[in-house]
């Protein structure tokens, strides 16, 4: 999945790209426009010594991060343009009472937006809740309670439900590590000035909150400091970021009597029951049972009063978002304010937005793609995946490290991958959400039981494989390996403030084409996607030759980017990283293979000084336009498996041999590596 993409709200009226190998004129309004990359360049860098600062350099000196925002760049702006239209839709369902699925929008909207009612409330929405908590007198209540309030709390575990790995046809149960307060195990345990000082925190925050639940500052100092030792006893059983990207390791399919065994402090069975699971729970998917039996212990082990404390503790860090302005800014000066740099909160009515997107957000993509993206638009990006689709063919064709074997088998899983462009061609029925006049959390969590009542239905049930797991107003994509996919909603598509007319190729093929269709196809043959077989099932279809040259190949990009150093000390992990990193590579590739065969390519004419071949570069470091704090820096680095946006750029950019060409690379040159460690997969 790509991740802080370019994207956002493809509105065609603003940005609809061009269809592939077309070349265009640009009149003379159109030069009279700021160039959508020239524009940004910093001239008072060298693209051969540091490309993004070359390239995004200007931009960024120009744009500070503003107080509300951990990161600014070009998805945040493109953001704000979606965030003016949902609204709109927002305001015109409120005055369309009589469609079922506008009242609910309208619903949601309103109850959002009432501060007055949401601070009058204060605690009120979970004290019934709360009251529940302090009745539990006994180990199976605890977790009955927990199964029961899983969808608001994520106490415990996590629990979820989709495809079976290993049986792309199959729905499965899937318990995976979870339970964490901090963003993930790293957080517990690691020495580093920055995060240290989050964990040292991180009792005072729990503290806070508690007692807005009703304990004194005393009981509520007591309770955190119990409830970190219990957190910090699962996290202890947690794997780490690089380790959960091994589908292999991470799948361990068992009968519920096998997981009672290495959990038996737990019945499983009562656990799902009271989800609303039993028919079909007979077998679960298991990521890591070293977890769930330091749970079962913990359950043991630790004191009753510390485990309510904890169901407290996670019932109001769920529903902080949706309470009161007291309890949102409190939860607010921790995760967004310490952790991630953000000065301020956003307004109220951005957050709601966000909160409506989890919440009903295909209904409102419905409203949204009628009047941002047609049937031409879809057609043009469609069209545009077959272009990347034929580059990578070709590449696969010419690979001299793979084997025949492979590459049949390769070129076989290439041509059955399904691409999904703009919006579904089906649409999710929401008229049982509850979604009414009530407080703005009851409508989260009637939204919440909702979703989880639609996934527990798909059990026994074929698999959807025209279903979407993101909205068409999203500004991202993704490859899902099971239904060996690529979804590309219309909201990847948008250049900010430029109509189709105003982009020449050179920038849809780096923007569209290399970062986000090229990423997302190579993605089925990554680290992880690689491990998949055609149909979408976790199954080794390589030789054992070829899959070791893979890994040693691998391992070069591996310590590529290891040596990156981000902010203060800390390193990006190469491992953890090296999916999305491949796909960027493989994504410049592909895209700058497809550029090649365009009219403007062949023409080589420059536009606002640059020839169509440095456009290219310059318009797939567009799609990483941004800059970001150190705080959000330094929690990328602990728990995002994507590198910061610069080293998207320098780092994949360094082992593109065009690259060299077109810029002049030389030994010494902040962007050379030597031919010898250079990337080369794909």
């Amino acid at each position: 999945m790509k991740h802080l993409l370019l994207s956002g709200a493809a509105v065609a009226a603003i940005a609809c790209f061009t269809a592939c190998n077309q070349g265009q004129q640009r009149t003379n309004a159109q030069t009279a426009s700021p160039d959508a990359v020239a524009a940004n360049v910093d001239s008072t860098v060298s693209p051969v010594q540091d490309y993004f600062d070359f390239a995004n350099g200007g931009w960024i000196k120009r744009n500070p991060i503003p107080p509300a925002y951990s990161s600014w760049g070009i998805g945040n702006l493109v953001q704000e343009e979606l965030y003016k239209r949902l609204r709109t839709i927002n305001e015109k369902a409120a005055d369309n009472s009589a469609d079922p699925t506008s009242k609910k929008i309208a619903a949601f909207w309103k109850s959002g937006l009432d501060s007055v009612r949401l601070n009058a409330n204060g605690i009120q929405p979970i004290i019934a809740d709360l009251k529940a908590v302090d009745t539990i007198s006994n180990t199976q209540q605890l977790i009955q309670f927990a199964a029961k309030t899983q969808i608001s709390t994520n106490a415990m575990c996590d629990l979820y439900i989709g495809q079976d790995a290993k049986n792309s046809e199959a729905i499965a149960v899937q318990l995976g590590q979870g339970g964490l307060g901090l963003p993930n195990r790293d957080y517990y345990f690691n020495t580093d000035q920055r995060t240290t000082q989050i964990r040292e925190a991180y009792p005072s925050h729990i503290a806070k909150m508690l007692q807005f639940t009703g304990l004194d500052s005393a009981a509520a100092k007591k309770a955190a400091a119990s409830i970190f030792q219990l957190e910090t006893l699962l996290a202890k059983s947690s794997r780490k970021l690089e380790a959960l990207r091994d589908p292999e390791a991470n799948y361990h399919k068992m009968a519920i009597t096998q997981l009672n065994k290495i959990a038996s402090n737990v019945n499983w069975i009562s656990f799902l029951q009271q989800q609303g699971i039993s028919k079909y729970a007979d077998t679960v998917i298991v990521g890591q049972p070293e977890f769930y039996t330091a749970l079962s212990n913990a359950i043991k082990s630790q004191p009753l009063e510390t485990w309510k404390n904890y169901l407290k503790w996670r019932l109001i860090d769920g529903a902080a978002p949706y309470l009161s302005d007291t309890i949102a800014n409190t939860d607010f000066a921790f995760y967004s304010r310490l952790i991630r740099g953000q000065d301020q909160q956003k307004p109220r009515w951005k957050r709601v937005l966000k909160a409506e997107e989890d919440a009903i957000g295909e209904a409102l993509g419905q409203l949204f793609v009628k009047e941002f993206f047609n049937a031409t638009a879809k057609k043009r990006y469609e069209e545009l995946v077959e272009d990347i689709r034929g580059a990578l063919k070709t590449r696969i064709e010419k690979l001299d490290w793979m084997s025949d074997s492979t590459k049949q088998k390769a070129l076989y899983k290439l041509s059955r991958i399904t691409k999904k462009v703009g919006y579904p061609d089906k649409w999710k029925d929401f008229s049982a959400m509850d979604i009414k006049n009530q407080s703005y959390y009851e409508n989260a969590r009637a939204a919440k039981q909702w979703w989880h009542q639609y996934q527990i239905n798909k059990l026994g049930k074929p698999v959807d494989r025209t279903e979407w797991d993101m909205t068409p107003q999203t500004y991202n994509a993704y490859y899902n390996p099971s239904n060996n996919e690529i979804v590309l909603p219309a909201g990847i598509f948008t250049v900010p403030g430029k109509r189709d007319e105003e982009l020449d190729d050179a920038i849809v093929y780096g923007y569209a084409g290399a970062s986000t269709i090229g990423h997302e196809i190579t993605h089925g043959f990554d680290d992880e996607g690689r491990q998949f077989d055609a149909d979408g099932n976790l199954k080794s279809w390589w030789t054992k030759e070829d899959e070791k040259k893979f890994n040693d190949r691998a391992a070069v990009m591996v310590k590529q980017f290891n040596s990156y150093v981000v902010v203060d000390s800390l390193h990006i992990n190469g491992k953890a990283t090296l999916g999305e990193n491949i796909a960027d590579l493989g994504g410049i590739l592909l895209g700058w293979d497809a550029f090649q065969q365009t009219a403007q390519y062949k023409k080589g004419e420059k536009i606002a000084g640059y020839t169509p071949a440095q456009r290219f570069f310059m318009g797939y470091a567009l799609g990483w336009l941004q800059h970001t704090k150190k705080e959000a820096l330094a929690n990328a680095v602990l728990t995002d498996v994507h590198s910061p946006a610069k080293f998207r750029v320098n780092g994949p950019f360094s082992d593109v041999n065009a690259f060299y060409e077109v810029y002049g690379v030389n030994p010494g040159d902040g962007m050379y590596r030597a031919d010898s460690v250079r990337v080369k997969i794909w």
